[in-house]
């Protein structure tokens, strides 16, 4: 009786993990040195983002011009200053090894800020195993030195910064995540609900400015030579994806897979989704329907109340996953943004702990299946959907307990 409660306790008392986190840390920093020595690198987009790099160095700043030996620049701004800090560390890129070794101290910030928000949900002990075991996600970083890295650590940030309200640094976090790879777009109803629901619309006004700026800022010496090239390239909306590279799609035809009304569709069920979680969910703090807050809003009669750092997480990261869950295609490397999302989603869904695990195991080996099959692509679509509709109909359990705070009125930090 006594080692069955102090086994119970150690997994699901949210204290230990004052001492847990640090050690998972430490033991997956050295498991990252590992993976160093021991498996090779796989060369992916390092060779073509270093190409790219070269072309800006020498001065070219038509997007449309700047390429490389497996195709065009196709990323916005913030990702070629990025990689062109990571051009000059790795000797133009030839130093592959510390290239590895810079991703890996990546890997170790991006996963203590995500301890970190765990952490401040006081979230149980047996969740954060879940965070170092992904082969997947230690591959995206430190084998494949993709920008979805810093994308993600970008995103991680600004979770961090939204659960402590300070909505100005976490506004322009996410724009600059933004401006890495356009992944973090899908985020945009949730911070504009967030904000709504937390400011006025003036202050909402102003931080959208803010995004927006953040934007232009990054973008300026492009946008001098050639902003519709920039624009079409950065941000390319109709981009034609391969059927052969998809992670989550791969059990629809290709014909339906490529087809615009397979787009357009997408996008609309994607609008579908989060308008049930605004109407259903995510408004309940403001103790409003739609119609009546929006007026208010509108009209600046609402002020905004002081929500819950669950409720904000628990929006983000949902709002990703239906975003991920209505991509046309996913690639291996969206991993990146998803991997330590699903252990935080499963928990707020509700699932008993051994189902946790459960479809935590079958999403991991989803993502390792190479080349996807229709098998593993149908479990990656549905694990999705035990993430984002198992928090839909588990709305109590999500979002009840604490909607907001009792604090006065927020204001922008």
């Amino acid at each position: 009786m006594g080692l069955t409660h102090t086994l119970s306790d150690f997994c699901s008392n949210p204290k230990h993990t004052r001492w847990i986190a640090p050690l998972l840390n430490v033991c997956d920093a050295i498991l990252c040195v590992l993976i160093i020595w021991r498996i090779p690198y796989t060369e992916i987009d390092w060779t073509t983002y270093m190409q790219q790099i070269q072309l800006y160095i020498s001065g070219e700043r038509d997007y449309t011009l700047i390429k490389g030996s497996t195709g065009p620049l196709v990323y916005p701004a913030a990702h070629v200053y990025s990689y062109t800090l990571l051009y000059h560390l790795t000797d133009e890129g030839r130093d592959i090894v510390f290239g590895q070794v810079i991703f890996a101290f990546l890997y170790l910030i991006t996963l203590t800020v995500v301890m970190a928000c765990y952490r401040r949900l006081k979230a149980p002990p047996y969740l954060f195993p879940l965070l170092v075991l992904s082969k997947r996600l230690h591959s995206v970083y430190i084998l494949r030195l993709f920008n979805d890295g810093l994308a993600a650590l970008a995103m991680w940030v600004f979770i961090w910064f939204f659960m402590n309200r300070k909505w100005a640094l976490g506004v322009i976090v996410w724009s600059i995540g933004l401006g890495i790879k356009m992944t973090l777009l899908p985020l945009t109803p949730a911070v504009a609900v967030l904000l709504a629901l937390s400011l006025d619309i003036g202050e909402c006004i102003r931080l959208a400015i803010l995004a927006l700026g953040t934007q232009v800022m990054l973008a300026i010496p492009f946008l001098q030579t050639n902003p519709g090239g920039y624009f079409s390239r950065a941000f390319e909306f109709g981009r034609q994806f391969m059927f052969k590279w998809t992670v989550n799609w791969r059990f629809v035809p290709e014909d339906i897979f490529l087809s615009r009304e397979w787009a357009l569709g997408m996008g609309a069920l994607n609008f579908l989704i989060v308008a049930v979680f605004i109407t259903t969910t995510w408004l309940k703090p403001s103790g409003k329907n739609l119609p009546n807050f929006s007026l208010d809003f509108i009209t600046g009669r609402y002020r905004g109340v002081s929500l819950n750092p669950s409720f904000i997480m628990t929006v983000i990261l949902t709002t990703l996953s239906i975003g991920l869950l209505c991509a046309r295609s996913m690639h291996y490397q969206f991993f990146a943004y998803l991997s330590w999302a699903t252990p935080f989603l499963l928990w707020r869904a509700g699932y008993h702990p051994i189902l946790i695990y459960i479809l935590w195991m079958l999403q991991e080996w989803a993502w390792n299946v190479y080349p996807s099959t229709s098998l593993s692509s149908i479990i990656v679509v549905l694990s999705l959907c035990a993430q984002v509709f198992g928090v839909l109909v588990n709305t109590n359990h999500a979002f009840a307990t604490l909607y907001r705070e009792p604090k006065a009125k927020e204001h922008i930090q």
